[in-house]
């Protein structure tokens, strides 16, 4: 019977594998294809021939490399600085003994239940008073602040042995330096988890910069992406809307691929702990 349960699972895990990939799969095989091998039937998955006017005919219709960019430049400086202000944060939640620190801390929790597209309205009156609205600005700051970031760190700081801070006090260290020289090196599977999931999540963002921006110079690869699609009167370029998709892809996919010893290590770590 527990060998029948554990080969189930990984049947379903297989199929849960196959399910997520296939679109992927596909994508990339559009990517490749004239308009006649796309709708042919039955489907090929492979192309045949194989062609490379899709990529070649993104690149001439729209600036594809300023918005690859300036997504990379967005989502790069959000990352940098939600690391380095959620560390911060997480390790003066977690170290440091100051007046109403569980209140304050419990309203960060509760900024993670609030949905984003309830923030957006009040956002952006926030950027037109500051004349942020289409510039890189509004793009970046508000991505790095987040309770996701401080409630990550916090919790691994918690974890940090009590013993090694007081034999660094010990050593003349003070709290500055225990965090930078310390707890930061330690805290490398942490950062990197919360660097992966900062980066995807503003390299896809869609709904914020298209509100927020107007020129085609700070505009975002995901933005961009939605002139490909048509209307009622228009067709779809499917070709070269998956070749964009593809491009979008690529930085998530290396983001993920470099960082995936320590995400992974950072999971182990955490279903260790007591």
């Amino acid at each position: 019977m527990k060998k029948f349960l554990i080969t189930t699972g990984y049947i379903i895990l297989i199929l849960g594998a196959i399910s997520m990939l296939a679109p992927f799969i596909w994508m990339i095989a559009v990517s490749f294809m004239t308009d006649n091998q796309i709708f042919s039937f039955p489907p090929s998955v492979i192309p045949n021939p194989l062609i490379f006017d899709n990529y070649s005919s993104v690149f001439s219709k729209l600036p594809i490399t300023r918005f690859f960019f300036n997504s990379l430049f967005v989502a790069l400086l959000t990352t940098v600085f939600q690391v380095i202000f959620s560390a911060m944060a997480g390790y003066a939640f977690a170290r440091s003994d100051f007046k109403h620190k569980d209140s304050i801390f419990f309203i960060f929790l509760l900024t993670m239940m609030i949905p984003p597209q309830v923030n957006i309205i009040p956002l952006f009156f926030v950027m037109r008073e500051l004349h942020w609205v289409d510039t890189f600005q509004a793009l970046i700051i508000p991505g790095i602040f987040g309770g996701l970031g401080v409630f990550l760190m916090r919790q691994w700081f918690k974890g940090l042995s009590k013993e090694i801070e007081e034999a660094a006090k010990i050593d003349g260290c003070n709290t500055f330096e225990i965090f930078y020289k310390i707890a930061i090196p330690l805290a490398i599977p942490a950062i990197a988890t919360l660097s992966i999931f900062t980066f995807i999540t503003t390299w896809n963002s869609f709904m914020w910069p298209l509100i927020v921006t107007n020129s085609t110079d700070i505009t975002t690869l995901p933005v961009a992406i939605s002139q490909f699609k048509g209307s009622f009167r228009e067709i779809i370029a499917w070709g070269d809307l998956m070749a964009c998709s593809v491009i979008l892809s690529l930085p998530v996919i290396l983001i993920f691929l470099a960082g995936k010893k320590y995400f992974i290590n950072d999971i182990l770590a955490g279903s260790l702990k007591e």
